[in-house]
């Protein structure tokens, strides 16, 4: 430890500074890969020797080894390594020629990817999901997807094991430092280049001669064509007749000439159609006429309807509104099988947008109608009730196969028409008046009521301020429930309204079945409404009785307890 001691000294400090200052013009940077030169081999250690630093960084032999720089462990030999630490807390310095080597290759790596350029590689070993591929140029390892080993399933890989062979470059991602790559890019470019050369043979209008069957899916078929070229002929283009599935046409194996209809250099696609071979039936459209009646062929039937043929490739459709007049939301399965021929009159023919309409109930009287001719607006008939809901009921006349709607409204006059309602059940028989009908809307409105004596017309010889007798029905804290003598409806007198004075306006006063007197306050016929008050009738009496009865003593006899008064400011006036 002697040695140590003068390094305080001023001699000891210069030439500090003058390695210091010497060390400042080489360029080291941590982080940066450096050459260094072997200046010692031991059995477990190399050392390298760096310009510019203090100290001789070491390696570990057995890790050159594993990285194939064997031959390169001689003296005077260079090796790249990442400068890691220039000096740690031990004061040595700290560097890997595994991560150098790692860097370089992804260099290299993003090099060929940004140029589209294909690498050399060997699969080494089969891992998860696929394999593992060596960068034969730096050793870097790279993921090789097992569906891109090849444009074809291979069961065994054995004969690409170790194999150097091009790969392509498809996915670097640098910050988890994976690279992906695919060897079946570099087969398929090749296949690429050939497919051109065939697909430029083909052009829009020609007629392949002969085409097979090769397979087929939901959209569409593929067929083989002098086998160099598969096509596809899509569900559209199979024929102008509706087509579920290939496989309703065509058989593996057939042979059909087909009709080059697009070409996709950029895809090398290649599109045919077997339609396009025959006539289009749209070309004689004009041949059928609308309002006319024609057979059709059921060929598949939905929910919303039936898809039907009038000739061969003359679909259309037979929407499930257009089945029957008398059954709302029918389906087409209760009514039809597939194969069936039935009567329909066409509605509409639009050639520009190739569509034909159709109706199956046109071909039947509208019997709407018919019942509009035997029961116009105004006419009563019987009927049974057929369903009923929350606020109506469905009524079928007797002589129509439809349905009429009766609203709870429409049922009485008398009392509230939700619970009138629960009077009726299905089955019931009942005559109503028709009170609107709409035959495009297959719509009519009946009523029950309105085939009943209206009980407010009792009111259409009474005026305003008429003085009438009543009946007590019943009594509550409201008022009086009240039904004239000879009309068939109650009313309400309200509390406020029973008495001139408020305190006789006591709704307890009164009995059940007891029979008064009181006056009509409004009248509105529009509305249905009436206003009936006592108090507007004590009124009425007293200014009678004042005009009849001038004198002070008369007037002491009068039932009204205010009325003598009444009397006395009146001849006080006078």
């Amino acid at each position: 430890m002697e040695i140590y001691k003068n390094l305080n000294t001023p001699q000891s400090k210069e030439f500090e500074q003058l390695l210091n200052n010497q060390l400042s013009k080489i360029q080291i940077e941590e982080g940066k890969i450096i050459e260094g030169k072997i200046n010692k081999i031991t059995e477990k250690f190399v050392f390298l020797f760096v310009e510019g630093l203090k100290s001789e960084p070491v390696l570990d032999i057995n890790e050159l080894k594993s990285m194939g720089l064997s031959e390169k462990i001689k003296l005077g030999e260079t090796i790249p390594v990442l400068l890691e630490k220039i000096e740690d807390k031990n004061g040595e310095v700290l560097v890997s020629a595994s991560k150098a080597q790692k860097i370089k290759g992804w260099d290299k790596l993003v090099e060929a990817y940004e140029k589209n350029e294909p690498i050399m590689g060997k699969i080494t070993s089969k891992c998860k999901g696929g394999c593992i591929v060596e960068h034969i140029d730096t050793g870097s390892l790279m993921f090789l997807p097992g569906s891109q080993i090849s444009d074809k399933p291979l069961k065994d890989i054995s004969h690409l094991m170790n194999e150097p062979q091009k790969f392509a470059l498809i996915k670097l991602d640098k910050i988890r430092g994976n690279a992906c790559v695919s060897r079946r890019e570099i087969i398929s470019s090749f296949k690429k280049e050939d497919k051109i050369k065939i697909i430029e043979k083909y052009k829009i209008g020609d007629i392949i001669k002969g085409a097979e069957v090769k397979g087929y899916s939901s959209f569409g078929c593929f067929f083989n064509v002098n086998n160099e070229l598969d096509v596809l002929v899509h569900l559209q283009e199979i024929s102008y007749s509706r087509v579920n599935h290939p496989d309703e046409v065509f058989s593996i194996g057939e042979k059909h000439d087909l009709k080059v209809i697009s070409v996709d250099k950029e895809k090398l696609q290649v599109g045919c159609s077997v339609k396009q071979l025959s006539p289009d039936p749209f070309e004689h459209i004009e041949n059928y006429e609308l309002n006319k009646i024609y057979k059709a062929k059921v060929m598949k039937i939905m929910d919303f309807g039936a898809f039907c043929e009038l000739e061969p490739g003359l679909t259309t459709l037979l929407h499930s509104s257009e089945l029957s007049w008398n059954k709302k939301n029918v389906s087409a399965k209760k009514m039809f099988n597939i194969g069936d021929e039935i009567d329909c009159v066409i509605t509409e023919i639009d050639k520009t947008k190739r569509r034909v309409a159709i109706s199956h109930k046109l071909t039947q009287d509208n019997p709407f109608e018919k019942f509009e001719k035997k029961f116009p607006v105004g006419e009563n008939f019987t009927g049974e009730i057929i369903n009923k809901n929350e606020y109506s009921l469905f009524v079928k006349p007797e002589e129509f196969n439809i349905d009429t709607f009766l609203h709870c409204n429409d049922l009485t006059y008398k009392n509230n028409g939700e619970e009138e309602l629960n009077k009726y059940k299905k089955g019931d028989k009942i005559e109503v008046k028709v009170l609107e009908i709409k035959t495009l809307e297959q719509k009519i409105r009946v009523g029950l009521k309105q085939t009943q004596a209206d009980p407010f017309d009792w009111f259409k010889d009474k005026k305003v301020n008429q003085i009438i007798t009543v009946k007590i029905i019943s009594t509550d804290n409201k008022g009086l429930t009240v039904r004239p003598e000879g009309c068939d409806m109650d009313f309400q007198i309200k509390k406020s309204l029973i008495a001139i004075n408020a305190a006789d306006a006591r709704p307890s006063r009164f009995t059940g079945d007891e029979r008064i007197d009181c006056a009509i306050a409004d009248l509105d016929f529009t509305k249905r409404k009436v206003i009936l008050s006592i108090k507007l009738f004590e009124e009425i009496e007293k200014k009678e009785a004042l005009e009849k009865y001038g004198s002070e003593g008369s007037g002491k006899n009068l039932p009204f307890s205010s009325l003598s008064e009444d009397l006395k400011n009146k001849k006080s006036k006078k």
